[in-house]
């Protein structure tokens, strides 16, 4: 035995030195095929972003792909979020390298000059009086604040400070656009924390012995390092910087999970996270304590101090059993807002009453007043005036949505029911009311008299053709004031003039590219105001087209179909196909079997996109419908397996049936769970010739 394996080992020794040199030799990144690479590398269309009166537009160039220099900076991921350690701030973010302001009116365009060099550019913020424009730049190193002047058209940084970007809420302006209130990194942060060499003890985790479901999250704490990395970039100072750059200490440092200002410009609210935190759950679910502090940091009132959210009761429409959603009012000057659950947070308990909103006004040393009950779960406030604001409730059991109006003056008045539907209707859906910016700057109701204005998805059995109307709040009629028309799809993007009905679109088509144009509805006129041009010629031959079929139960059911340029199933025959689906859950069949989404919409690629494999000879089968429908007490759950399969196979069908699919050569891919489980229970049935399905 010893004699054979000596052989054994000479044999693998002499075959080791034989080796032929090139494979040891380094390849260096593989690239795709030259098609594919070139949609890849394409530029992207500019983010827009429009003064109030729409006079000016601001267009924010985006690269394409990172680099492989960006993708190769470290990453901590740490308490359910990803941080680029050299930067206090979020890795795998390129940000925008170009800003041009453009005068909507004559079109002229003016490239923001003094840019800092190799742009990195993010958290783009227009003053109040929209004279200047915020943003930050992220170098190797650090996130720098800098400005751009709207009458010169230039910009510069601001002062010498390292911006922390962990948590979000990195700039706010205050209503004077003079000053912002500015999230730095602490003067005495320290160096970076080193790992111990040593552990100070094993990770214990208690429970409290009472059952409770725990979700999985990515990229949790694990060791009490961890926590220290967590504490350290996360901690903030923050500062009130003016647009000179000079700096005044608020004296005001800590873990800050969000700060926000008061319309008057003279409270800030801030959410500190506090300790112990927490190994199953990610930094959002971690205690915390809302504090109210004067403009100058001076500690004015406790408000709450909420506890770790590791168990919740079970069910979609569960909650914290403590104040939630804290917010400023927008149509007043300084009154703090939020919500309070008075079933326990379980939607299992039988209670009249489920939420209660409460209020508390400057100088917040009275008692909270009850301003607004739900009888279903609160989802959110649109604010009007002292006598008018919507209050939205949603129970997802039954994917109820239910808009009421209140007077926010008088708790006792009783609320007006506007709207009950099911969210999931999309064909019924009035929309959503549009708001207007006051004069602190807040968004509040657009509104005449007893007309609100709003704007939809517009769901019909021709896909989604979205709408803007005005809907009566005493007669509940709805009027359009306008709609999209085929082969376009089109939405609103901005009233200009309500008096005037001029508005500003956002039109596509299959082949052209969004673009913004200004509508005048009363004469009926267009105006091109961009002409960004086609990012990917490349793609302006291939056959996109909607299919619609039927599941054996008699569900309605459709797809977006690509095919590559010149195809002709007659000559070239059935294709490979690649299936991109995503399983959704309803309560009723009629619902389920609602078209979603526009076969007119602009063929666009994103990273993640299917589109790229049908220059390769696929055919794409994109926004496959995968309802799964569980009426009355019978929860989509309940029939997940049988329905997944029966979805999947009338899209194979319907794709073999035209002729354009390949029976044999069907792959699934879309929603990671969803495109595994399709493709698993496809491999063991009879819809493949050669029982074969890859997720």
């Amino acid at each position: 035995m010893i004699t054979k394996i000596k052989r054994i080992s000479l044999l693998l020794l002499s075959v080791m030195m034989v080796m032929p040199a090139f494979s040891q030799e380094k390849l260096g990144y593989q690239k795709p095929p030259a098609e594919i690479a070139k949609l890849v590398e394409a530029p992207s269309t500019p983010s827009v972003s429009f003064t109030e009166n729409a006079d000016w537009m601001l267009l924010m160039e985006r690269p394409g792909y990172g680099s492989i220099e960006d993708l190769a900076q470290d990453e901590l991921r740490i308490a359910g979020m990803r941080i680029n350690p050299a930067t206090s701030g979020p890795s795998r973010s390129s940000g925008m390298n170009g800003l041009i302001l453009k005068n909507t009116a004559s079109g002229a365009e003016y490239p923001i000059t003094g840019l800092p060099s190799n742009p990195k550019i993010s958290n783009v913020s227009w003053s109040p009086d929209e004279s200047k424009i915020a943003f930050t730049h992220t170098t190797d190193s650090e996130i720098q604040l800098w400005m751009a002047d709207v009458a010169t058209r230039s910009a510069s940084r601001v002062g010498q400070f390292k911006l922390v970007d962990v948590m979000g809420s990195t700039i706010t302006w205050l209503p004077d656009s003079k000053n912002m209130i500015v999230m730095t990194v602490p003067i005495n942060r320290g160096p970076y924390p080193q790992a111990p060499k040593v552990p100070s003890g094993p990770i214990i985790q208690a429970t409290s012995g009472d059952a409770a479901p725990s979700r999985t999250y990515q990229d949790l704490l694990q060791n009490s390092y961890d926590e220290t990395l967590f504490a350290y970039f996360a901690t903030s100072s923050l500062m009130k910087i003016s647009v000179d750059g000079n700096a005044t200490s608020l004296n005001m440092e800590g873990l800050y999970k969000s700060y926000s200002i008061s319309p008057d410009g003279n409270y800030i609210k801030v959410e500190t996270i506090q300790r112990p935190f927490s190994y199953l759950v990610p930094a959002y679910s971690f205690p915390y304590d809302v504090d109210i502090h004067d403009i100058s940091g001076k500690h004015i009132k406790k408000i709450a101090s909420l506890p770790l959210d590791e168990n919740r009761p079970t069910g979609f429409d569960a909650t914290v059993d403590k104040p939630r959603s804290f917010s400023w009012r927008a149509d007043a000057d300084a009154m703090l807002y939020w919500v309070e659950a008075q079933d326990g947070g379980d939607p299992r308990n039988e209670v009249e009453v489920r939420d209660i909103v409460f209020a508390l006004e400057a100088p917040f040393n009275g008692e909270k007043k009850a301003i607004a009950k739900t009888s279903l779960r609160y989802g959110g406030i649109s604010w009007g005036d002292d006598n008018f604001a919507l209050l939205n409730e949603r129970w997802r059991a039954t994917r109820t949505e239910l808009t009421s109006i209140f007077d926010p003056s008088d708790p006792n008045k009783p609320m007006r029911e506007m709207i009950r539907r099911s969210y999931d209707d999309i064909y019924n859906d009035p929309g959503s009311p549009l708001t207007v910016r006051n004069d602190a700057g807040r968004r509040v109701l657009m509104r005449e008299g007893n007309k609100l204005f709003m704007t939809s998805t517009g769901g019909s059995p021709e896909g989604d053709m979205p709408f803007f109307s005005s809907f009566d709040v005493n007669t509940k009629q709805q009027e359009i004031l306008w709609r999209c028309e085929a082969p376009y799809y089109e939405r609103l993007t901005k009233v200009v003039d309500l008096d005037k009905m001029h508005i500003i679109t956002i039109r596509e088509s299959e082949n052209d590219v969004p673009n913004y144009q200004l509508r005048d509805l009363k004469a009926n006129t267009i105006k091109p105001i961009t002409a960004f041009p086609h990012p990917t010629p490349e793609l302006l031959g291939i056959q996109k087209e909607l299919v619609k079929y039927k599941r054996a139960d008699g569900v309605d059911l459709s797809a977006v179909l690509y095919t590559p340029e010149g195809y002709d199933k007659e000559k070239d025959g059935p294709l490979p196909v690649l299936m991109w689906a995503y399983p959704r859950e309803y309560k009723s069949a009629d619902v389920a079997s609602q078209v979603r989404g526009s076969q007119y919409t602009f063929t666009r690629l994103s990273w993640g996109s299917p589109l790229y494999w049908v220059l390769r000879g696929y055919a794409i089968m994109d926004r496959t419908e995968m309802p799964i429908v569980g009426e009355g007490d019978t929860e989509p759950n309940d029939v997940f397996v049988q329905q997944l399969v029966a979805n999947a196979e009338a899209a194979i069908n319907k794709v073999v049936e035209m002729g354009v699919g390949d029976r044999n050569r069907i792959g699934v891919g879309g929603h990671s769970y969803g495109a595994f489980m399709t493709a698993n229970l496809l491999a063991h049935t009879d819809l493949f010739a050669a029982g074969i399905a890859r997720s």
